[in-house]
């Protein structure tokens, strides 16, 4: 399916707000950074108040999530964007405070995250199902996470320029004006209310499979973790600060790239196999970046590669475990695994940094993407297993040829084809 297909499918404004609008998810962790150290002076505070935000947004998109799947993401983005603005806004305030109310403000900034991404790609989910055009899912998924990734690398040196040339509170401030000037009218576009009730059993998503999917978006955020601290000491041991970011932004070029082209993979191939081949190519990817100096630059940037169709299969198998009325709850929960798992290799890939410099840091890497990989194979065994127990009877028992030569579904879900973040 092309992209020109994906265009005329909705209103160029759902577009282009779409990639303003998710900005200030990756403004705000250095704005907020920024904007602490010069309030109070201290790294230390600053970064763990950063931290707490941060596992604090994730916390608060799986509440964004339930209550989209309740009330109907319109209104649930609408005031999550509204929120968010606010309390930007008040920890902006709160630097001529104490840092008790700095703390509580960073972290309501966190709790109120509008999640942008996660529920533009139920969006689109919704409304291609809904107008008999799930075929262009793959498309979409692809334009979303490539716009994410746009925002990851634009995001950052936004709030270094701003920085720059207006002063700390910048950063922040330029959050407030985008959530309320961008998110909160993309918001506008999302359905209005929650989709149709099912039976009980329909409604809840399978526990299991959900688990494993929130563990390989763990996996995937400890790549981030490991890289993000390895480039950080790698430019230490070269005396060269400045290139930590650009070193990590490859890693966001690459991924882009792969993001584009992923539309171009085969509609037959199943979103399973998909994931399979993606978590290989994140472990082969991740597999060369402690080769040395020379070629990190190329290792990260291979590795990035990998980033974007794993991040699209991991999401799109995830909405179609979901079991439908509970999409959004899911998707967030699977969120959440993020920020956890690259948090705590932060942590691990300090101490390896510490022990063995910047080629230890980015071992953790694969180390991983090997979880990755067996979270993947895990996956696969359990899909191809279920045919051979219920959901093969339940399959053979409906009338329909047209429901008999669908790929059986273990239970009511979406048909067969994805979202993503």
């Amino acid at each position: 399916m092309s992209y020109r297909e994906l265009v005329r499918a909705v209103p160029l404004p759902f577009l282009l707000l779409g990639l303003i609008a998710r900005l200030p998810y990756a403004i705000t962790p250095l704005a907020t950074l920024t904007l602490l150290h010069a309030a109070t002076g201290s790294y230390t505070f600053a970064g763990t108040a950063t931290a707490v935000q941060s596992l604090a947004s994730a916390a608060g998109g799986i509440g964004v999530g339930a209550l989209a799947d309740h009330f109907g993401p319109r209104w649930v983005g609408v005031t999550a964007a509204a929120a968010h603005a606010g309390c930007a806004g008040a920890l902006v305030a709160a630097t001529g405070a104490d840092r008790p109310a700095m703390a509580a403000a960073a972290l309501a900034v966190g709790l109120t995250q509008p999640a942008v991404g996660p529920l533009a790609r139920i969006h689109w989910a919704r409304r291609l199902r809904a107008g008999g055009r799930a075929g262009l899912l793959p498309t979409a998924l692809s334009y979303e996470t490539a716009a994410d990734e746009l925002g990851f690398v634009a995001g950052p040196a936004l709030a270094g320029l701003l920085t720059a040339s207006f002063g700390p509170v910048a950063p922040l401030s330029a959050v407030v004006l985008l959530t309320a000037g961008a998110a909160a009218p993309f918001a506008l576009f999302y359905a209005r209310t929650a989709p149709s009730r099912r039976p009980a059993a329909a409604a809840r998503p399978r526990r299991g499979p959900l688990v494993a999917m929130a563990l390989a978006a763990a996996a995937l955020g400890a790549v981030f973790g490991s890289v993000q601290t390895g480039v950080t000491s790698h430019a230490a041991e070269h005396a060269d600060p400045g290139s930590a970011g650009l070193l990590y932004a490859l890693l966001a070029v690459g991924s882009s790239v792969a993001g584009v082209a992923y539309a171009w993979v085969p509609s037959r191939v199943r979103d399973t196999h998909r994931y399979l081949g993606a978590a290989t190519g994140l472990l082969l990817g991740t597999a060369g970046l402690a080769a040395g100096h020379a070629s990190l630059p190329v290792a990260i940037t291979v590795a990035g590669f990998s980033i974007a169709p794993y991040m699209i299969s991991a999401y799109a198998l995830t909405e179609r475990l979901s079991g439908g009325r509970g999409t959004a709850t899911a998707l967030m929960a699977v969120n959440a695994g993020g920020p956890i798992g690259t948090a705590a290799a932060q942590a691990v890939a300090g101490r390896a940094a510490d022990a063995g410099g910047s080629a230890a840091a980015f071992l953790v890497a694969p180390a991983a993407a090997g979880v990755a990989l067996l979270v993947a194979v895990g996956v696969l065994v359990k899909e191809c297993a279920e045919p051979r127990t219920g959901s093969a009877v339940r399959t053979r028992s409906r009338t329909s040829p047209s429901a008999r030569g669908r790929r059986a579904a273990p239970a009511p879900p979406a048909p067969s084809r994805p979202t993503g973040s």
